[in-house]
């Protein structure tokens, strides 16, 4: 195989490459920028977290909603690494200054599965990005 060759198969790979980025879906494409975004950081990917067990993860925020409730407000903050959601939940909170959507997040603390939700209760958090 010659230079030629070579260039011509590389070629033939960077249309495959495009033509894949142009024929896949928003959520494919959303997918793999945060799975990009997150691969070097010191954390687990969401989808493969342990539950009830001290966990760090990484991930943009997707959306932060006040919950009312009886006694205090709750906030959730959905985050997602491309391989899975988490809900990360501060009891007692309207605001937490920083955290908005799009804005990179890691957190601490123990996962569990609560109504086909991975939820994270008072984590630790650092703001990223």
């Amino acid at each position: 195989m010659d230079l030629h060759d070579r260039s011509c198969d590389a070629r033939g790979v960077e249309r495959k490459t495009r033509a894949s980025r142009l024929t896949a879906s928003i959520e494919e494409l959303d997918q793999a920028r945060l799975e990009a975004r997150y691969e070097g950081v010191d954390s687990v990917p969401i989808g493969e977290a342990q539950l009830r067990v001290p966990v760090r993860i990484a991930g943009e925020v997707q959306s932060v909603t006040v919950v009312p409730r009886a006694s205090s407000p709750t906030l959730e903050v959905t985050i997602a690494d491309g391989s899975g959601k988490a809900v990360a939940v501060f009891l007692g909170r309207r605001r937490i200054g920083g955290l908005r959507p799009g804005r990179g997040v890691l957190l601490e603390g123990i996962l569990q599965r609560s109504r086909n939700r991975l939820l994270i209760l008072n984590p630790v958090y650092l703001l990223a990005d």
